[in-house]
């Protein structure tokens, strides 16, 4: 039976504390990443590939799709992180009984266009935890994480929302009275 009091709890704690996980990307973006991505996508644009295109658009250079911001900051699949105070939270959330997830939504906001040179870090915290809700897939807490990315001045180019439901699946009595 999911205890949404306890998980609640303990995740505003994680939220109260302020903490965060630091990312360092290894690379510095450049023009060379920004075509072969583009390549890839199919992405035609000229601003991303074309010195002249892009300062006739008024940029300084050639840019990154505003779209890719989360691209130049990720992790190797097998690179070891310290941890995370989002990982606790999703921790807690299966701890306490709310075993499923879904993806929610996600929404990014863009502060400037990447160019190449630029070298990103990157800042996760959790956001915020709901109330209990009743969902069609059963009783559950949505969760908020954001990640701030930042250039090498430790200027903020983005920052990315990301919301879950964890639910416990079928599970239709709770150790909370939130409703």
């Amino acid at each position: 039976m999911p205890n949404a009091t306890q998980a609640r709890s303990e995740i505003a704690r994680i939220i109260e504390s302020g903490e965060v996980r630091h990312y360092q990307s290894r690379y510095a973006i450049t023009d060379r990443a920004i075509g072969a991505l583009t390549d890839v996508l199919g992405d035609t644009n000229p601003i991303y590939t074309d010195d002249a295109a892009a300062r006739a658009a008024g940029h300084p250079g050639v840019v990154a799709p505003a779209t890719s911001l989360q691209v130049w900051a990720m992790n190797r699949l097998d690179e070891q992180l310290p941890p995370s105070p989002v990982d606790k939270a999703y921790q807690v959330l299966q701890d306490n009984g709310f075993t499923s997830v879904v993806a929610v939504n996600g929404d990014q906001t863009y502060d400037r266009y990447l160019t190449p040179e630029d070298r990103l870090h990157s800042e996760e915290q959790v956001e915020s935890i709901s109330e209990l809700k009743q969902t069609g897939l059963g009783p559950g807490l949505f969760i908020t994480t954001r990640i701030i990315f930042r250039d090498e001045a430790d200027q903020q180019v983005g920052t990315m929302r990301f919301r879950t439901l964890w639910y416990a699946p079928g599970d239709q009595q709770t150790s909370s009275t939130e409703n």
